[in-house]
């Protein structure tokens, strides 16, 4: 399915991604209620990093993903679950059936959306007083390691931004009028990461490749030779599970 963003070619690279806080997922599988067999729709669910969370809490998981190449990888991480389906469609346009989910997740997605018509895509979608989440993985800006690469990022482009990847979600969240208090949940993710896993990861970095444009190899390769001086064989990576929750009003 074609979309604004393309991430064919970044969809390996995603492969070497962090997972998520286990303990943030489990702070919101408990507020929201969800127990083992219920149903939850986990859109943008790319390589199946929350989807492949979320299945081994025993839930019941519809991934929507519309990138073939995305969505093609995380057929075959979760090939031998059976319950997880694997669905074409958008944040706006999910294709499923009305008021089916007890949950329905963003796993690093809801930013490429249009955020006020994917609330109301989940809304369609979930059972009376479901719960909607979305989440990112932040890097710390504060480790020594992290703040190199990012200036090595602002040389190439000094202006560079996060979007709405790193913004608080509760104000949109809230102006849609669909749900009730927004709940925060945080969770620490220490990610060790082979010095060329960390790199290929970077390869994966839409945001960055979206504003540095043609420059992309040459910063991604200034991150490289950083890393690779380090002489190390693996970096610990400290991350931040942010996550935003609300309950479906009504």
């Amino acid at each position: 399915m074609k979309t604004e963003w393309d991430y064919t070619e970044l969809a390996d690279a995603y492969l070497q991604r962090p997972d998520y806080a286990e303990s943030a997922i489990d702070d919101l599988v408990r507020l929201a209620g969800v127990k083992p067999g219920d149903k939850v729709c986990d859109v943008g669910a790319g390589v199946a990093h929350l989807t492949l969370m979320l299945a081994r809490r025993g839930l019941e998981v519809v991934a929507v993903e519309p990138n073939d190449a995305m969505r093609g990888n995380g057929i075959v991480r979760t090939r031998d679950l059976s319950n997880v389906a694997w669905f074409e469609g958008t944040g706006e346009a999910t294709g499923q059936p009305d008021h089916v989910y007890k949950m329905v997740t963003f796993g690093s997605s809801f930013n490429v959306t249009d955020r006020p018509a994917a609330l109301r895509e989940t809304q369609r979608i979930l059972v009376p007083g479901g719960w909607f989440a979305c989440m990112w993985n932040h890097r710390d800006l504060d480790d020594p390691v992290q703040a190199r690469i990012e200036a090595i990022i602002r040389e190439f482009v000094p202006g560079y931004g996060y979007g709405t990847r790193r913004e608080d979600q509760t104000e949109v969240i809230e102006q849609s009028g669909l749900f009730r208090e927004v709940h925060r949940i945080q969770g620490s993710v220490l990610h060790h990461q082979g010095v060329e896993d960390c790199i290929e990861a970077w390869r994966s970095h839409a945001t960055l490749q979206r504003q540095v444009g043609a420059r992309f190899g040459e910063v991604v390769e200034a991150i490289a030779a950083y890393v690779r001086g380090l002489g190390v064989d693996r970096i610990p990576i400290p991350y931040v599970t942010n996550m935003w929750a609300a309950q479906l009003k009504g």
